[in-house]
């Protein structure tokens, strides 16, 4: 079997027809866009037609998108500039326990500057209880801060909703929405959201490339100081290549969205089957039915997830045990940990999101691939002797 990428939600393959799009900007269409010449002029008509039409999969307006290095850093401006620019009205902020580092770690970056975050608790499912975000709000609240989908487990928060509660109270919204922008449809209007990041490698773009969603109405201030790029919010020659490599993915994407959703669906229900029916002692984790429709996340007891992605990566099968950006880390995924999953149980977790070029051929294989490396791990394992013994049940 060829290498099996099962690791979506880390990052996405390059489709070709991206690839093509990007190509002539790096050795023919080389020119600054700030330059007055023919060339630049073209780079930045290509520009402004790449937001006009991210813009337009958002029902947002042009001026409203702003081009960043990627979701880490669309976060970090959101969070930040919008403390800093109403601080002098509140310095409260509400997220949720299961965000991206790149939220939690402003906000902790913002905490030493003086400001109070809130950190929601979730459901079994990874929800945000509506009840529970409105309780948190008080009168010096300034932001909410929720992803849009979970980048581990995939739930769907009720974005919506909490827009709404936003706007009643006043309080600007954002939403980290890397794992959801070209998955889902996203509507920043109806669903009240005032902030929104999205990264282009997340949706079969390149990587190094994104975007801030800032409603019109919000003076958010500017991230990065220099010239006069993104009309003076975001100084730095623009990643030229990669803003048309990133209108190319995103036009492939919600042109093809529908007919991609079903099919991974119908791959991943496939595949969250028969790892239930064919591993004992295992649990899915996250929205039985409200998850982002390419991602299962499950945990096998009796076993170390580190060990078992050594396994698989020796059968060329490539998948995760939590976020890319925890690799390297030994303790209980933050987002198991605030879903009341227990930690020996967490630390069994394996994340396999699939994406459009995935086939069943390959989730055969990876299944068959699971099951032998769960096997062989709990071999040695007494505790799993024992607890087969008293528990012969299939599901945890």
């Amino acid at each position: 079997m060829k290498q099996v990428y099962l690791d979506n939600a880390a990052t996405t393959p390059v489709r070709l027809e991206v690839e093509v799009a990007m190509r002539p900007y790096f050795c023919e269409k080389y020119g600054n866009p700030s330059g007055v010449y023919q060339m630049s002029s073209e780079n930045r008509g290509m520009i402004e037609n790449v937001r006009e039409q991210i813009a337009k999969t958002l029902n947002a307006s042009a001026e409203e998108i702003y081009f960043t290095s990627g979701g880490t850093e669309s976060d970090n401006w959101a969070i930040k500039a919008a403390a800093q620019m109403l601080k002098e009205k509140g310095r409260h902020i509400i997220t949720s326990k299961i965000e991206h580092h790149a939220i939690l770690n402003s906000c902790a970056y913002l905490e030493k500057q003086g400001f109070e975050v809130t950190y929601l608790d979730v459901d079994e499912w990874g929800s945000i209880r509506l009840d529970i975000l409105e309780k948190a709000i008080r009168k010096d609240t300034i932001l909410i801060s929720v992803m849009y989908a979970n980048n581990e487990v995939g739930t769907i928060q009720k974005i919506a909703q909490i827009g709404k509660i936003a706007e009643k109270n006043d309080i600007l919204f954002h939403t980290d929405a890397v794992q959801a922008y070209g998955q889902l449809l996203i509507d920043v209007k109806k669903e009240n959201i005032d902030l929104l990041s999205a990264s282009a490698h997340k949706f079969n773009g390149p990587k190094g490339v994104g975007f801030l969603y800032i409603r019109k109405k919000i003076p958010l201030p500017e991230y990065i100081h220099g010239g006069k790029q993104e009309r003076n919010h975001r100084a730095g020659t623009e990643n030229v290549p990669g803003i048309a490599g990133m209108g190319k993915a995103a036009e492939i994407a919600f042109t093809t969205r529908e007919y991609r959703e079903k099919e991974i669906q119908q791959l991943r229900d496939y595949l969250i089957r028969r790892l239930q029916r064919g591993i004992p002692y295992c649990r899915l984790n996250g929205s039985l039915t409200n998850r982002l429709p390419g991602n299962c996340n499950i945990s096998f007891q009796f076993i170390e997830g580190n060990e078992l992605l050594l396994l698989l990566d020796e059968k060329n099968i490539c998948a995760s045990a939590a976020s890319a950006c925890s690799t390297g880390d030994t303790s209980p995924s933050h987002v198991l940990t605030a879903m009341g999953i227990p930690e020996k149980l967490a630390r069994g977790t394996l994340r396999l999101t699939i994406g459009y070029q995935n086939t069943q051929e390959e989730i055969d294989y990876t299944v068959q691939c699971i099951k032998e490396a769960v096997e062989k791990l709990r071999e040695n394992a007494e505790d799993y002797r024992r607890y087969k013994e008293t528990f012969p049940c299939n599901i945890m």
